[in-house]
């Protein structure tokens, strides 16, 4: 572990216990917090995407907001889902917020993860005919669209009173290097080997879609391995990046150990189903400093992945998620090979 961010899944609302009410609420301290971590060398600053929910929706107004107003934390999203998205609208987007933040990005995209609605992606327009009940040949298809846009392919016939006979247009703006900062959220092993084949770079959440009986970490490294192999095999030589998720919370005050101290007795890896797999869930970090680096240094995932992704509980607020923050900065993140962003731009592990 070289580097490491907060994930946000922006929720809001008018409940007990909330200073987040509404989503007003939401987007301004998530930029807060964005300011906050970027003084304190956190390296990353990442929302999910969930749509028909009160949860963070729209990522790319809050991502350029962040950037505009921070120097040299990188951020990005766990995940955008592809089925719901124009391809060369969001390529656009993506270009402009690379611009923005001056290549200090990470967007996670995928299929995306269960939701409210049924099938909402078709409300917004979208229809899967080979898919019906996933989206997944829909979200598959955008993607190499997508990709195919931001690398500059000429899509658009032009009109030839304009631009002259037989030329056909790019998508603008177009920036150089974007895909290099384009990750796949994976969650199986064979999601891990397509997105080494593709070159991309891998995020992998709190869970992954297999259930062996093996640690959920062992699940989770095995995918790592799959994925950097995979990328080798393809004759990609820069350095992929890799990410984790984990939800993580050093006991430092009364405060801390009244909200999450129950949280390392009680916790331990689960198995359930997610979208009708059997799926592997990862448990909670919490305990005193001390205890945190041992647990995490047997985390093989932790360890083989070059940045970590603390889910923070956003509803609390930025003074307590800032606190989170600067204690995994302070006792934590130190011991485990972290680099503040002070040093500069995380880099990945160079593949064996």
């Amino acid at each position: 572990m070289k580097a490491f961010g907060f994930l946000s899944f922006g929720h809001y609302g008018n409940v007990q216990g909330s200073l987040t009410r509404t989503a007003g609420d939401m987007l301004k301290q998530t930029i807060e917090i964005a300011e906050g971590a970027d003084e304190i060398g956190v390296n990353g600053a990442y929302v999910r995407v969930h749509h028909w929910a009160k949860q963070a929706a729209s990522p790319m107004p809050l991502l350029s907001a962040m950037a505009a107003r921070t120097k040299r934390i990188e951020v990005g999203t766990g995940v955008i889902d592809m089925r719901y998205e124009n391809p060369f609208q969001f390529a656009e987007e993506a270009a402009a917020l690379d611009y923005i933040a001056d290549g200090r990005i990470a967007l996670g995209v995928s299929r995306g993860s269960p939701e409210t609605a049924l099938r909402g992606y078709e409300t917004f327009g979208f229809e899967d005919a080979d898919d019906k009940e996933r989206g997944s040949v829909l979200a598959r298809e955008k993607f190499d669209l997508f990709l195919r846009a931001i690398e500059g392919e000429r899509f658009a016939p032009g009109d030839p009173r304009m631009v002259g006979a037989g030329q056909y247009l790019p998508v603008e703006p177009h920036s150089p290097g974007l895909r290099e900062r384009i990750w796949w959220g994976s969650g199986s092993s064979a999601t891990a080997g397509e997105t080494g084949r593709q070159g991309l770079n891998m995020m992998s959440s709190t869970l992954v879609t297999e259930a062996t009986g093996e640690p959920f970490h062992v699940l989770q490294r095995k995918q790592i391995d799959i994925f950097r192999a995979a990328f080798k095999e393809a004759g990609h030589t820069r350095r992929p990046r890799v990410s984790v998720s984990r939800s993580v919370f050093p006991l430092i005050s009364d405060k801390d150990r009244a909200y999450f101290g129950l949280r390392n007795a009680e916790n331990g890896d689960q198995i359930g189903v997610i979208d009708g797999l059997r799926s592997t869930f990862g448990k909670t970090y919490a305990a005193e400093p001390d205890e945190l680096i041992r647990q995490l240094r047997e985390d093989e995932a932790v360890m083989a992945a070059d940045t970590l992704m603390l889910t923070i509980p956003n509803q609390l607020g930025p003074e307590y998620n800032l606190h989170v923050l600067e204690s995994f900065a302070k006792y934590v993140a130190p011991e485990l090979g972290w680099k503040p962003n002070t040093e500069g731009p995380v880099q990945g592990d160079a593949v064996p």
